[in-house]
Formats: C-alpha cells, structure tokens, sequence
C-alpha cells in the first residue's frame, strides 16, 4: 500500500475576531493511496484547487457561539469547496482520474464520502481555479440570486452590499453585463459607494 506525505491545514483553535495566521497551524501528515477495506461510497482524492470563502470564519467559532452548527474541529483540517482528482473511488459515478467539485479538506489528499462531491467537471477547457470562484460556489450564488431570484431586467437600478466580496464583486459584473444601472457598497468603517 503506497503510502505518501499529506500536508494539512489544521485549526488549533476557536477564533473570536478575524483569524489570524497564529489561528492556523500547517502539518505534514501520511496517508495511504488505496481505500480501505469495504469503503463503498467514499472517494479518494488529490486536491488541486482549494476555495477560501468567508463563510469559512463562522465555522472557526465555537459552536455554542457559532449560527452554523458544523463548526471546525479544533486540530482538525479545515474543510471546504475544493476541485480534485480521484485517485481511487468506492462509488459507482467516479473513477480514477476524474476531476470533480465538492466539499474537501484543506490538505493534499482526502478520503471523503461520495455525498460530499457536487459534480463532475466535464468541462476542462477554461482553467480549473475558475471552479472555486465564478464557476463554483460564489459564482453560482451571484448568478441565482441576480438572474433566477432577482429576476432583474435591462436598465433596472441594482445596489450591491458587500460589493468587494466573492458574491457581491460577481452581482456587480453581472448587473453591469446585463445592461443595469449598478451602484455598490464595499465595507470599511464608515461604508462608501462605489
């Protein structure tokens, strides 16, 4: 069984305020390159792109003060939206080399449940970060809630809060695209249009 050195991205504990690099601590870890025995419906896999989304903060918060219940684990890998590779799968819809989107952990390789994995990319022809920004979850966040939710029309008047963010940055872009009058806020102390 080939085993390989795994770095991770460990939390070594709660946060209160904006995390700080001290939050974190970088380790080098094994993992073993085959599935373990009767692992069906998980998957092995190679991260390649990992997404720091600011959700992610109200996850480092202990959970009696946290209003997301899945918080971290302190001494455990951070996890989130991430593109990987399969390098061995005990599910059925992936195989061995194929490049998926999904909720990983912050470390080289993985072993997750097939539950985790959003989608196959099919699609290899734009570069694959792309899938953890204006193909990935910001990306589909800003185009449901401005095209399906919003359901704004040509020459409407849109204001973006949070304008600088993932989400907000990519409501901006689209608004303006789609031929809108956009005006934005990006935070700061004392919030300012832009």
């Amino acid at each position: 069984m080939a085993q390989v050195k795994n770095k991770q991205v460990l939390l070594k504990h709660y946060v209160s305020g904006f995390p700080k690099e001290s939050d974190l601590n970088i380790v080098d870890s094994t993992i073993n390159l085959k599935l373990p025995e009767g692992s069906n419906d998980t998957v092995l896999v190679k991260n390649l792109y990992l997404s720091c989304d600011p959700y992610m903060r109200t996850l480092m918060s202990d959970p009696k003060a946290s209003i997301n219940p899945r918080a971290y684990v302190p001494q455990s890998p951070l996890t989130g939206y991430g593109v990987s590779k399969v390098v061995e799968s005990g599910h059925k819809d992936y195989k061995e080399g194929d490049i998926v989107w999904g909720i990983t952990n912050w470390e080289e390789y993985s072993l997750i449940p097939a539950a985790q994995i959003h989608f196959k990319i099919e699609h290899t022809d734009v570069p694959l970060s792309y899938y953890t920004g204006i193909l990935g979850m910001p990306g589909m966040t800003a185009y449901a809630g401005f095209f399906e939710v919003g359901a704004t029309k040509k020459g409407e008047n849109v204001f973006v809060s949070a304008a600088s963010g993932a989400v907000g940055q990519l409501v901006g872009q689209f608004a303006k695209l789609h031929g809108c009058y956009v005006v934005g806020s990006a935070g700061s102390k004392e919030k300012w249009i832009c």
